[in-house]
């Protein structure tokens, strides 16, 4: 019996010492550690004058044959790409985003049931970078004329915001501290250092007016076009220690 005991005991003893061991330690923070603080947002924004444009271009064709149709939607694409080398798009500004060949069914209207095949439809898409926005209308009315029929997705953008980034950043981050010491002066505290600064750019543009004349007059004036404004932002969140 005092063997048995002796056992247990030593056991006993060693089970508290494991669950000792496996207890979370809790640390008291130091002297120079902040107990409280005070965390501020601020935003930054610049406005830029666009100078580079993207529109995607395309010609759609539609006919009995497909391999004339093919043929048809390729010459018409090369007139507009020819087009568009005319008025001094780069081949490298030129990139073909989307082809399609596809058969067109007619419907039995009493079973809807598929019927056989009327025509093929083809269509090939151009992504195009505009570095030249005041000729962005004339461009748009020669793709047309050399045989374009489908025309999306003008978009506007700076080709280098990194300096505007750079500005709407730092005007985020005076806006932020100014807002700080601000309340800490109506709180009647004094700020520390900084804790801790989080920064995150944000972007947006206002977007673009544009269309064909219309009336008598749609041959003679080419497409109007108005850019706006592009608008880079920055946001920043900043916390500050309190004396």
């Amino acid at each position: 019996m005092v063997k048995k005991s002796i056992v247990f005991v030593a056991l006993a003893g060693l089970l508290l010492a494991a669950c000792g061991a496996a207890a979370p330690t809790s640390v008291a923070p130091g002297p120079n550690v902040p107990v409280s603080g005070i965390t501020v947002a601020g935003h930054g924004e610049v406005r830029l004058v666009p100078n580079i444009a993207t529109v995607t271009i395309g010609v759609r064709t539609n006919g009995a044959n497909v391999s004339e149709v093919v043929a048809e939607n390729a010459a018409s694409v090369s007139s507009v790409m020819q087009a568009l080398s005319n008025l001094g798009i780069a081949p490298e500004d030129m990139q073909t985003s989307n082809f399609n060949v596809y058969a067109n069914q007619g419907y039995d209207p009493v079973t809807g049931l598929p019927g056989e095949i009327t025509t093929y439809s083809v269509e090939n898409t151009v992504n195009v970078t505009v570095r030249d926005l005041a000729s962005l209308g004339e461009l748009l009315d020669r793709a047309v004329s050399a045989g374009a029929n489908s025309i999306w997705g003008v978009s506007f953008d700076v080709d280098d915001k990194s300096s505007a980034q750079a500005e709407a950043r730092d005007i985020a981050v005076q806006k932020a501290m100014a807002e700080a010491q601000a309340l800490a002066a109506a709180a009647g505290v004094t700020l520390g250092d900084i804790i801790s600064i989080s920064y995150t750019p944000t972007g947006y543009y206002y977007g673009p007016m544009f269309g064909m004349g219309g009336g008598g007059a749609a041959a003679e004036s080419s497409t109007s076009i108005v850019p706006g404004q592009i608008t880079v932002g920055a946001d920043v969140s900043i916390t500050f220690a309190l004396k």
